[in-house]
């Protein structure tokens, strides 16, 4: 199916957990029909509880509630917290749950990283935010910075038939990471912007989010500014940054300066050289870890979404973003960055990026020969066809319910 922009759509955006948790949780208070949910991860901390709760009392009183979470990264549920949930009605499914070895998650490659809300059909979510405490600023220095969109308008029936084909694909054992995306009729809208949801999974659509930033960054006359936690992304994302600031577009990168896991700016570190020779403008996020997964093009065009720009997203997990038009919007987003870059930054010198050293050069080399090829291995890495568990008596009740209609 050709993706197509939908226009007549709002958007607010969610700075944080902060701004993001109690716009989800009174949406979820206030369903009258259903509510789906995709994560990542749900840990069982402050925010984790209050989303039991919420959650909870929707399906208790006869809101249908379908919840998915990934097997990886919501792997130390408790049995008390899922029990609750199944004996309320909540449907809730685990993507590719696996057990340990010796201790250790294997379960590592080509997750379902996703983070989507729908509620009622009216209301939808999606963004970089999990779950989880670590996403507040009271949690402490290790509390990330992220963002997501709150949408209403005709793109959120294309969203939710996507997670409830999502739902069906995996529960249906089909041999793909992937959900149909069918037709959806238009509604009328009344918003200003004009909206394209994208996701990106092992089959069909394995580049489509990587291709509409290319398209993006190639088309932009002024600026690109890109907010990504993880970055290392294919050479020929890279090759587009460059030859924008070549033509002189003013292309900035906000990166991590404080990252969760040391790699990730030891990673992008290696591209420093080569995007500060060719003009690529690099600010260190210092504060504390950078979770987004943002980009702005000339205040016209933007993303928000569950993608960062490394192979992990861009070639394994099942990502979704939402590209947005709407000049209101762009601009607001590129403020909120641009006050993160004068306030909690720090701009990457030449002489931060390595200077003209001889090293430098050869290792930037070897790094871009790695990067041309990484869409080609990845695909050679283990792929398999996800499971979609649900709690035994969740799987009780289904069973229950195809017995009866065969009937």
């Amino acid at each position: 199916m050709k993706l197509r922009w939908t226009g007549g759509n709002r958007v607010r955006l969610l700075e944080n957990g902060e701004e993001f948790f109690p716009a989800v949780f009174d949406a979820i208070r206030r369903a009258r029909r259903e509510v789906i949910l995709e994560t990542f991860i749900v840990f069982e901390d402050k925010v984790g509880r209050e989303l039991h709760a919420v959650l909870l009392e929707a399906a208790r009183r006869g809101v249908q509630v379908d919840v998915m979470v990934d097997g990886f990264g919501s792997a130390d549920l408790s049995p008390e917290f899922v029990t609750e949930l199944s004996q309320a009605g909540v449907r809730l499914r685990t993507f590719d749950p696996s057990s340990r070895v010796f201790g250790v998650r294997i379960n590592v490659l080509r997750r379902m990283h996703r983070k989507l809300v729908v509620v009622d059909g009216e209301l939808a979510f999606v963004g970089g935010i999990n779950f989880s405490a670590d996403h507040l600023a009271d949690f402490g220095p290790q509390g990330k910075q992220d963002y997501a969109v709150q949408l209403d308008g005709p793109i959120v029936d294309e969203i939710r038939a996507f997670a409830r084909s999502a739902i069906r694909a995996a529960e249906l054992g089909a041999r793909r990471e992937r959900a149909e995306r069918q037709p959806v009729p238009g509604r009328a809208g009344s918003g200003p912007v004009e909206a394209l949801f994208v996701t990106r999974d092992n089959l069909e659509h394995r580049n489509d989010i990587e291709r509409h930033y290319r398209l993006a960054i190639r088309s932009a006359r002024r600026s690109v500014l890109i907010a990504n936690a993880y970055f290392f992304p294919g050479y020929r994302l890279l090759r587009e940054l460059v030859r924008a600031a070549r033509r002189g577009v003013d292309v900035r990168l906000v990166l991590q300066g404080e990252p969760d896991m040391p790699i990730v700016k030891t990673a992008a570190g290696l591209l420093y050289s080569h995007l500060h020779r060719h003009g690529v403008k690099i600010h260190e996020y210092c504060r504390r870890p950078l979770h987004g997964k943002v980009a702005v093009v000339d205040d016209q065009w933007c993303t928000v979404g569950s993608s960062n720009l490394d192979p992990l997203s861009l070639s394994l997990n099942l990502e979704a973003n939402v590209m947005l038009r709407d000049a209101a919007f762009a601009t607001h987003l590129r403020e909120r960055l641009d006050d993160l870059i004068r306030h909690q930054c720090r701009e990457v010198t030449l002489e931060d990026a390595g200077g003209w050293a001889w090293w430098h050069q050869v290792r930037t080399f070897f790094v871009f020969h790695f990067l041309r090829g990484f869409p080609a291995w990845a695909s050679r890495l283990p792929r398999h066809a996800p499971k979609l568990e649900l709690p035994p008596s969740v799987e009780s009740q289904a069973h229950q319910a195809e017995t009866s209609r065969a009937r």
